[in-house]
């Protein structure tokens, strides 16, 4: 076995493979560059090599550099992790030649399915399924409208080194097939230094399933069953779970074996992803093979206790697979949500900026629940605008998938971010959404189900009432120590009041408080409320029950009353005496100022061009500028006829959240 690995990788899968080599008594090396200085993977590593400045095409995805410092590190293999250097045949190849282990698949393998052109053809070639699209090399933005059109509308156009979501673009037309193709084409040169573009058909109403297969070097392969990946947004996956609940265990065994059959026609080695789109009627198709470790490879380690990245260097060391296909059991239910820098209240834009506050819920592993959190950042540190912008990945796991969604409910509302914008409320959100609860969704759900971007979660009238009734208690111990801080408690005589209103989310509810030792019962419209905790004021996180039921909130005291948030949703919540409630209902609502006339730059990010000139007519939808952030390029576009009166800023300008970037004439 090896004594010593390095990881040619930052953040939190940096941080979980140091995990797994720490248990497995193996020595760790990190690398980071200039940004990374004080990440949490350099923290947690033996040793930590500089390799260069910020940006990743200057660093992580230099191969020389990462060669250096395994020779100034000794170690005897590496590991990719996921994204940079992880499907690089040349990579491989130069680690070969270095006589370095490399913790992934042949190089050879990594050339024939890392690349998803290559891969395409070769699963045409072996009889699988694939969907209908154009894999050869394209040179211009003409050639894509043109190979657009003969596919048909709509097509996904797709980097052929991509992944994550980077270098893809949905397009409808020719217009957006032209512009889709040179932002896929710019995304794909930055983010992996190749800028190849294939196009393909996009299949509507899919599901986006994928086999984890794992194999070793004497001939072992083997599939850890399926993940369902379809809560998608901009391509990117969201939110994971294992099993799928829509598979059944024929449609589930055909899968693994075909994408096991694959794996071995190449001579794969190591874990690899087999992504496969299935439509309403079960029916596969073979959509490309990702030759690393996935982001969502937790929840299947949570459903089968195998410790993928265990197995990935225990394969590399020359080792056999400790099992075969028929012990692979799928044992409960395994949830993943991916928690980015993303503000979903600006249609989910990147947020940078220093984490004033990350307190993840606490880890269990029970026999009948868990909760896990990978990451790659602490509180006080930064979220830079060079890298992908997740934080964590939280995770949970029951028995079933009924329970381990209302675990990762009560997981999700504890988990405290503060400092930057973050998904958290979303997140949120869709665990409560019908949809996502019945299991019926698809490839599609987000555009469907939040057509108008993300504007907070409307909470149903019971969950309200337990709110309200929360509030109240919280008000109650709030009001008794202010009122022995103020001496208007003498010999402890209480002088606080037990009739109160409580307004929230559009409603008014009269509120009757009795409290005991144990907690308090509040009375709101001729109902009881049993509410019980030990929150008290100050702390940021409320952990009640009501009713005998979990209820979890973030706290934050506002003049008159709270801001409470939970299950999606920011609340202002107002507890008034009843003669207060009076007057309050007589103050005029502060307006928000009139920005209509301006484009506000919605993100932290850099100006890449300006489409327009100053006196210029545009039309609603027209390309204005194109701002980079998280090496993301987004297009802003006017969203109605108007008139340029004023550019304020040129292309290479960094910009921060609401900048002017244009003015229009009135």
């Amino acid at each position: 076995m090896f004594k010593k690995i390095l990881i040619a990788n930052r953040g939190e899968i940096a941080c979980r493979v140091i995990k797994t080599a720490r248990k497995m008594g193996i020595a760790t090396v990190a690398v980071y560059s200039d940004a990374d200085r004080h990440a949490l993977h350099v923290q947690m590593a033996d040793e930590a090599i500089h390799i260069g400045p910020a940006p990743a095409n200057q660093s992580y995805i230099v191969i020389d550099k990462i060669m250096d410092a395994i020779r100034q590190s000794g170690a005897e293999a590496v590991h990719p992790g996921y994204g940079f250097l992880s499907e690089n045949m040349k990579f491989a190849e130069a680690l070969a030649k270095e006589g370095v282990a490399f913790i992934g698949p042949p190089a050879g393998a990594i050339e024939a399915m890392g690349d998803k052109i290559t891969s395409k053809k070769l699963a045409q070639e072996a009889g699988v399924s694939t969907v209908p699209g154009y894999m050869g090399l394209i040179s211009d933005a003409d050639e894509a409208v043109k190979i657009s059109a003969e596919i048909g509308y709509p097509v996904m156009i797709k980097a052929s080194a991509g992944g994550g979501g980077k270098g893809m673009r949905i397009a409808w037309n020719d217009d957006e097939a032209r512009e889709g193709f040179q932002s896929s084409k710019n995304e794909a040169a930055s983010s992996f230094g190749d800028d190849r573009i294939f196009i393909e058909k996009f299949v509507t109403q899919p599901r986006h399933i994928e086999i984890q297969v794992l194999a070793d070097s004497h001939g072992n392969t083997v599939y850890l069953h399926e993940r369902e990946c379809s809560i998608q947004r901009r391509n990117q996956k969201v939110i994971e779970e294992a099993p799928s609940p829509f598979l059944d265990e024929a449609t589930r065994k055909a899968m693994g074996e075909q994408a096991c059959a694959l794996a071995a026609a190449v001579g794969y080695t190591s874990a690899g992803t087999v992504e496969f789109i299935v439509d309403g009627e079960r029916n596969f198709y073979f959509l490309e093979m990702n030759t690393r470790l996935q982001v969502e490879h937790p929840v299947t380690e949570l459903i089968t206790g195998v410790d993928l990245v265990e197995q990935m260097i225990r394969v590399a060391a020359g080792e056999k697979l400790p099992f075969t296909q028929s012990d692979l059991k799928i044992n409960g239910w395994a949830i993943e949500s991916r928690l980015y820098a993303e503000d979903p209240y600006r249609n989910f834009l990147p947020s940078i900026g220093r984490l004033t506050r990350y307190r993840p819920p606490a880890e269990i592993a029970e026999a009948t629940r868990a909760v896990r959190n990978d990451t790659g950042v602490y509180e006080g540190g930064e979220i830079s605008m060079y890298y992908d912008p997740m934080i964590a990945k939280l995770c949970t796991w029951a028995p079933t998938r009924d329970t381990a969604v209302e675990e990762m409910r009560l997981a999700l509302d504890e988990f405290e971010v503060e400092g930057i914008g973050h998904n958290l409320p979303f997140l949120s959100a869709v665990m409560d959404h019908p949809r996502f609860a019945s299991g019926n969704i698809t490839t599609a759900f987000i555009a469907e189900e939040y057509p108008e971007g993300f504007e907070g979660a409307a909470l149903p009238e019971d969950l309200l009432k337990r709110v309200a009734a929360c509030a109240c208690a919280m008000n109650r111990v709030a009001e008794i120590r202010r009122a022995r801080v103020s001496g208007r408690m003498d010999n402890h005589e209480r002088v606080v009041g037990t009739d109160w209103v409580v307004n929230l989310g559009g409603n008014s509810y009269s509120a009757s408080i009795k409290a005991d030792r144990e907690g308090a019962t509040v009375t709101l419209d001729g109902s009881d409320y049993r509410v019980t905790s030990d929150w008290l004021p100050g702390q940021p996180l409320a952990r009640l029950t009501v009713n005998g039921t979990p209820l979890v909130m973030k706290v934050a005291r506002q003049p008159g009353g709270y801001r409470l948030r939970l299950r999606g949703a920011d609340l202002k919540v107002r507890v008034f005496s009843p003669r207060q409630a009076e007057l309050a209902a007589l103050m005029p609502e502060k307006l928000p100022p009139d920005t209509s006339k301006l484009l506000l730059c919605p993100m932290p990010g850099m100006v890449v061009s300006i489409a327009v000139e100053e006196g210029q007519e545009v039309y609603e939808g027209q390309a204005l500028a194109t701002i980079e952030a998280m090496k993301m390029e987004n297009i802003l576009r006017a969203e109605r006829k108007g008139k340029v009166a004023k550019i304020n800023v040129a292309a290479g300008d960094s910009l921060a959240v609401d900048e002017i970037i244009m003015e229009f004439e009135g």
